[in-house]
């Protein structure tokens, strides 16, 4: 435990461990077989037409199976984000850093990646944005083949163009 001049405890330490164990059902395992190849497959909704990636197998909308795959770009905009100015134990990326909602080009679903290679300050929602893929030599089944999204110097997708889903 740390404590202030005052007193105040500013830290505390616990040993605490959380033990995960993930199995990846179907589409998750086509998808990340996808991702050990450096493709982004996602799964389109035969009600709704949504695409979604990653692929649930399901469309949460309509409540029906997603079979049809999808193979997506590497490329899209930005929807929202955050500058992460807090560090934690054991974080590696340096301060600060920008934790962004991406939306594929072809995808209707946005997911979340590290947004790198441009300051935070300059970051906006609609840049348009690419992924850096790791050497191929380095590629497994995960998304950490990805190591961030980088800014193309495209125009931004004006507000009214964006198909951010609701």
């Amino acid at each position: 435990m740390t404590t202030d001049a005052d007193g105040t405890v500013t830290t505390i330490t616990t040993p605490i461990a959380l033990d995960y164990r993930y199995t990846a059902g179907e589409a998750s395992s086509r998808f990340l077989r996808a991702v050990a190849e450096g493709r982004l497959v996602g799964q389109r909704c035969p009600r709704c037409g949504k695409v979604y990636i990653p692929p649930r197998g399901s469309c949460p909308t309509c409540a029906v199976p997603t079979r049809d795959d999808v193979e997506l770009s590497d490329r899209g905009i930005i929807t929202t984000f955050c500058v992460v100015n807090v560090p934690f134990v054991g974080h590696v990326i340096e301060m600060p850093y920008v934790a962004a909602s991406i939306l594929l080009d072809g995808a209707d679903i946005a997911f979340q990646h590290l947004v790198q290679e441009v300051a935070a300050t300059d970051v906006r929602v609609g840049m348009r944005v690419q992924a850096v893929w790791r050497p191929r030599e380095e590629w497994g089944p995960t998304m950490e083949n990805i190591l961030h999204f980088r800014p193309t110097g495209e125009p931004d997708v004006p507000e009214d163009a964006r198909s951010v889903p609701t």
